[in-house]
C-alpha cells in the first residue's frame, strides 16, 4: 500500500506533522487550521520570521488535489502558498506557482520555496491580529480546560 498501511486521515496527519515540524526548524510559528476571513480554514498558517505569512496546503494523494477547487482561495490571505505532500504523491500535479513540501514522516524537506505574492499591510496586519487571537485562546483552552466552552466560545466570535 503506497501510504504505508495507513488511512487518508492518518497520512494526512503524518504529513501535517512533519511539514509543522519543518516549520520549527525554519523559525515559522505554525497554528493548524486556521480559520480565514473568507470562511476557508487553512491546514497550517505560519507566521515567518519577516513577518510574513506562509500557508500550507496539505495533500494526502492525488484525489484529494484533483477534488480540491478551493486551494485558489489561500492565496489572498498568505505571502507565500505551498503544498505539503508525501514521497508517494505525483508532483507533476501540483502547480509550479506553489512551494513544494515532501514528507517522509515525522520530517518534511521543502523542495520548491514558493513564489512571493505579498499580501497588502492593512491584510497582514488584520491577519495578524487573527493569528495572535487563535494561537493565545487555543493555549488558554490547554491551560484551563474546564473553561473550554467560554475559551471556545471567543474564538468562534473572532
Amino acid at each position: 500500500m503506497p501510504d504505508g498501511g495507513r488511512g487518508l486521515p492518518e497520512r494526512t496527519e503524518a504529513v501535517r506533522r512533519a511539514a509543522a515540524r519543518l516549520c520549527a526548524q525554519l523559525g515559522w510559528a505554525a497554528v493548524h487550521e486556521m480559520p480565514l476571513p473568507n470562511g476557508r480554514r487553512a491546514d497550517i498558517l505560519a507566521l515567518r520570521p519577516d513577518g510574513g505569512f506562509a500557508c500550507i496546503e496539505v495533500k494526502s494523494g492525488a484525489r484529494d488535489f484533483l477534488c480540491d477547487a478551493k486551494w485558489h482561495e489561500y492565496r489572498e490571505f498568505s505571502d507565500a502558498l505551498y503544498f505539503a505532500v508525501d514521497l508517494d504523491f505525483p508532483r507533476e500535479l501540483l502547480p509550479d506557482a506553489t512551494g513544494l513540501i515532501v514528507a517522509a514522516p515525522p520530517l518534511a524537506e521543502m523542495l520548491r520555496d514558493a513564489p512571493a505574492h505579498p499580501m497588502p499591510p492593512a491584510r497582514r496586519r488584520a491577519l495578524l491580529h487573527r493569528f495572535a487571537l487563535v494561537a493565545a485562546g487555543r493555549l488558554a483552552i490547554l491551560a484551563d480546560p474546564a473553561g473550554h466552552a467560554e475559551h471556545r466560545a471567543a474564538l468562534l466570535a473572532e
